[in-house]
């Protein structure tokens, strides 16, 4: 392996008899509390992700949706689908696009499809929880949903990144009482080591521990927000909830290298477009070209804009569209789209396949000892959703129509019923059947991606989870090309003689988290410098049979 162009700001953790990755310490800290109390892998996701609702307010939310990707004991992996969908009186035509062309493609008058009451698609997150919990868990949800309830009525000690993300939003933040009055004290953001508490949370949750899921669809919860949208011009009522339901999927297969690739299917973009970025990149020596080379983040560059101009066309929800999976993953078109790549110059790509028609998130990577691995990735969306509340619940809306073409007519615009597309990336790696990686990351559009990066850096480059991880990360979908800090200038400065509009950033994508098996099972948990992640490894266990104390 070359030198790399940077140095890691966390250490790894490593352990035999389980692992908990979060974005923040009290999400780690619930998963393994499970964990340790004798739970599986399930148990430990849901009660990091009931946890990170508390402790990550911005970032994820029982009014979110999400992936969770499942790999069990038995081998056998499935992808359990919550992605939010349009409510069923949304319409392609609702919100009024100011835009045709990129950087502001996405973008509608007055921002209704951002922030506030319109912006607000079907949350499909609790049931989806509730769901792998009652299916593959192990725990009572009460048992699972209690270290989210302590932590919401005795408060945690806010971080300088929760408050950073506050500053971001506060403009917005200020406009909704129950927000401002949370996170806006005194009309400023919130000073990191404030103990922050939730009661109204903290009675919601308790309600769901009692009542599960119908507490949200069909019961008191639900008859709040379905009030709370009537009275702020949103979409959604109690019917669009007593609809919801969750979708269990097979996955994408690839191979790269030798190793097996197993990722989520449509309507996210991540299975299908990181087989289809690595089954071009297999055909380049890229361990020899070297980390942040030229030629190497020439063809990072160049793969991620073929993906982007096929992913336009071609990742929508299947039940609408007809998806050309098998096409867009085979040798012979990633042969074809290799065929077309310049090494001395940056290219516009359109796309080669068609259709038919029929941002901020947060992820956590739990494994047990007995196989079962989860890599679930979740969301309200953009920084604190929709930047609206239901009052008297501490329950934050998504934001998630903003993920919707706003224009009508396209294969990524909004109809009734249809799940939102998304780039989220619960990805696990396989190595002659055994497990070898598993990882994801928030981040809107760079997740895919920076996945895929994190791929070719532990498999091509052979980095360390650690470094896979905290590794600069390059993005593009073909308007600029976005470098963070730590990849050279001599590489930037190339880049932008080949034709690249290159942009320094402050980083791209948010902070990854990761599991790796070494041969005898031990696992390493890792994550990055771009979030609060941390990783707790559990080894150790019980006593001996048969071992008694004696004076």
């Amino acid at each position: 392996m070359n030198a790399l162009p940077f140095v890691c700001e966390k250490q790894p953790a490593s352990g035999s008899r389980g692992m908990v990755v979060t974005n923040h310490p009290l999400g780690s800290a619930a998963g393994s509390e499970l964990l340790l109390a004798g739970g599986n892998a399930v148990d430990a996701a849901v009660a990091a992700l009931f946890a990170l609702t508390v402790v990550e307010p911005m970032m994820v939310g029982v009014l979110g949706g999400g992936l969770m990707h499942l790999r069990l004991a038995s081998g056998e992996h499935l992808v359990l689908d919550g992605i939010s969908t349009a409510p069923a009186r949304a319409h392609a035509a609702m919100y009024e696009p100011v835009s045709d062309t990129l950087p502001d493609y996405q973008e509608t008058a007055g921002r209704k499809n951002l922030v506030g009451a319109l912006a607000v698609a079907v949350p499909s997150a609790l049931a989806a929880w509730c769901e792998a919990l009652a299916k593959f868990g192990t725990k009572p949800l009460a048992e699972v949903i209690a270290p989210a309830i302590r932590l919401a009525e005795e408060g945690f000690a806010t971080t300088p990144y929760l408050r950073e993300c506050v500053a971001d939003m506060a403009a917005d933040l200020a406009h909704d009482a129950e927000l401002a009055a949370l996170l806006l004290p005194g009309g400023e953001p919130i000073p990191a080591g404030t103990r922050l508490r939730r009661p109204d949370y903290a009675a919601s949750l308790r309600l769901i521990a009692r009542e599960g899921p119908a507490a949200l669809y069909g019961g008191r919860l639900g008859k709040a927000f379905a009030d709370f949208m009537r009275a702020t011009g949103g979409l959604i009522d109690e019917q669009d909830l007593a609809a919801v339901r969750p979708v269990t999927r097979g996955p994408i297969r690839a191979t790269y290298r030798g190793y097996e690739i197993v990722g989520p299917p449509p309507p996210s973009s991540a299975g299908v477009h990181i087989a289809q970025m690595l089954g071009i990149l297999e055909g380049f020596d890229i361990a020899r070209l070297g980390f942040a080379s030229p030629d190497g983040t020439h063809l990072l560059a160049e793969v991620l804009k073929i993906a982007f101009a096929d992913r336009a066309v071609a990742t929508a929800d299947p039940a609408f569209v007809e998806v050309p999976v098998e096409r867009l993953i085979s040798r012979a078109y990633a042969a074809e789209r290799r065929s077309k790549i310049a090494m001395d110059c940056a290219q516009d790509w359109k796309p080669a396949v068609t259709l038919k028609e029929s941002a901020d998130t947060t992820h956590v990577t739990v494994a047990d000892n007995h196989g079962n691995v989860v890599a679930a990735t979740q969301t309200i969306n953009g920084l604190f959703g929709a930047r609206i509340a239901v009052p008297g619940t501490g329950m934050i809306c998504n934001n998630y129509m903003y993920n919707f073409d706003p224009h009508p007519g396209h294969a990524l615009s909004i109809a009734p019923g249809k799940r939102v597309f998304t780039s989220m990336a619960p990805m696990i790696a396989l190595r002659d059947g055994r497990l070898a990686f598993a990882l994801g990351l928030p981040g809107g559009l760079r997740i895919f991606g920076s996945a895929m990066q994190a791929l070719v850096n532990l498999i091509d480059h052979r980095m360390t989870p650690q470094q896979a991880v905290e590794a600069p990360r390059v993005w593009t979908q073909g308007h600029l090309l976005e470098l963070e800090p730590a990849i050279p200038d001599a590489t930037a400065d190339a880049l932008a003689a080949r034709g690249h509009r290159v942009a320094r950033v402050p980083r791209v994508g948010g902070g990854m988290n990761a599991i790796a098996w070494a041969p005898d099972g031990t696992m390493t948990g890792a994550a990055c410098w771009r979030a609060d992640g941390t990783p707790v490894a559990i080894a150790g266990g019980l006593a001996r049979p048969g071992v008694r104390f004696s004076i």
